[in-house]
């Protein structure tokens, strides 16, 4: 099977944000999708198991979703792509917004948001597929989303920690399935924490 012929799809990136117990989540995804159109409309999306958000989530019961615009800087994109929420409030940095569910959106270089409550979930492997209906949504801007293949076009990586389905080239090293710090090594020692996360050795995975 050739993968690479997966790369032909394109996807949009997003911000999740949740808040669940006085704490902030939010990460990149690029795998939220409308998937009916009756009245509400139904959503999905997909978290990895081990991020923060999942567990916000799971609290409560909701999420707001906010399409990046096609300008949106790409230190915007890092602090949300490749940070973990466990060690830090990624929107400490920004002007915030609370939805109808009291959950953290940003609305600058934001296209438009949509504000869901989960009505159902599916386990797959190390994913938690949500379906959710909207109960809000506005649009911000009328600038263009921000793709995958613009992103990676523009020079950048994919966010290693984003719940995306085309992934960085390269199988050298260890990354961390919690924020996806990449070790570079052969072997990684039993002792080892992310520098990042603080994930244990346990959490790493071979490229």
């Amino acid at each position: 099977m050739n993968r690479k012929a997966f790369d032909k799809l394109n996807y949009t990136l997003a911000i999740v944000g949740v808040q669940a117990d006085g704490k902030r989540q939010g990460c990149i995804v690029s795998s939220f999708a409308q998937v009916t159109s009756s009245v509400p409309a139904k959503f999905t999306i997909s978290i990895n198991k081990d991020h923060a958000t999942k567990d916000a989530i799971e609290a409560a019961g909701s999420f707001v979703v906010t399409l990046l615009g096609k300008d949106t800087p790409k230190e915007l994109v890092n602090q949300f792509g490749y940070k973990s929420g466990r060690v830090g409030d990624k929107f400490a940095a920004y002007e915030v917004k609370e939805d109808v569910n009291g959950n953290p959106y940003l609305t600058e270089n934001m296209v438009s948001r949509v504000s869901c409550k989960v009505i159902d979930k599916i386990e797959i492997g190390n994913y938690i597929l949500y379906v959710a209906e909207a109960v809000d949504a506005e649009v911000l801007s009328d600038g263009l989303v921000l793709t995958l293949d613009d992103f990676t076009n523009a020079g950048a990586a994919t966010p290693v920690t984003a719940p995306v389905y085309r992934t960085l080239e390269g199988n050298y090293g260890w990354k961390c399935t919690v924020c996806g710090y990449i070790y570079e090594g052969d072997e990684i020692p039993d002792e080892y924490q992310c520098p990042l996360c603080r994930a244990p050795r346990s959490k790493f995975v071979k490229r």
